[in-house]
């Protein structure tokens, strides 16, 4: 959308003795609590932040970069930095279903297809799903978005002896979990949580930096006696929040 004028300023007594770059993060987070620059409204780009305030593109990355470190701008690649909504939680108790979660929030769920392949299970794998090597498994790499933002990224593998039909599913149109759900219904699940740096192919599908930290949720669920899925779900850690209550 076109940028209109910014009215920021960096006043020479903002703090005493404040580095520019905080001047301009404090400049930024004004114009924002105001209200001025509503949710999703774009942040000036570095270029423009350098033109319109006689600041160096080093100072303007590093307020761009700690703003959206500290959950007040997102910053998508290839598009440009926006004023960030609330941080979007989901909730660790429990297998919910990310396009419930979405619509819950009043948000649109939409889905990029990445990968969908059968594939024979080596040693690593065998172990990961507690069957033999040599047997059929289905994988696949989902990029789940809120609002045409990515917000998740499932990578998924299927014991193809429960889920047959698996690779015939068209996800965009529903999601994994909701047709697990119905074939396969849960019994058991069991998952871990960590912070982790994302590879370069996972900041490219979630349009994020490469230093941007992320949340990833290790998950299998089990029905009946019989391991169904192992799957890996990285969310960029300023767009979204793991959360639950006892």
């Amino acid at each position: 959308m076109p940028q209109e004028d910014t009215g920021l300023v960096l006043p020479a007594t903002d703090r005493h003795d404040a580095p520019l770059y905080e001047r301009m993060k404090s400049q930024i987070r004004v114009r924002i609590d105001s209200g001025d620059w509503p949710v999703n409204h774009r942040i000036p780009s570095e270029n423009e932040l350098v033109d319109m305030l006689g600041v160096s593109r080093m100072t303007a990355n590093r307020a761009l970069r700690e703003l959206a470190s500290e959950g007040v701008i997102v910053r998508v690649q290839g598009r440009g930095s926006y004023v960030a909504p609330k941080k979007r939680s989901a909730n660790m108790m429990g297998v919910r279903n990310i396009a419930d979660e979405i619509a819950e929030r009043g948000g649109v769920h939409s889905a990029d297809l990445v990968l969908m392949q059968a594939e024979v299970c080596n040693h690593d794998l065998a172990d990961a799903l507690e069957t033999s090597v040599g047997e059929a498994a289905y994988h696949s790499v989902i990029v789940h978005k809120e609002d045409d933002l990515p917000i998740q990224l499932e990578d998924r593998f299927v014991n193809a002896l429960v889920a047959s039909d698996y690779l015939q599913q068209d996800f965009r149109e529903t999601t994994p979990n909701a047709y697990l759900s119905r074939v396969a219904p849960i019994s058991k699940a069991e998952q871990f949580v960590e912070a982790v740096q994302p590879q370069p192919w996972e900041c490219k599908l979630l349009s994020i930096a490469r230093s941007e930290p992320c949340l990833l949720v290790r998950r299998r669920t089990w029905s009946s006696s019989i391991l169904v899925t192992s799957v890996r779900l990285l969310y960029p850690g300023s767009r979204y929040r793991l959360e639950s209550s006892y």
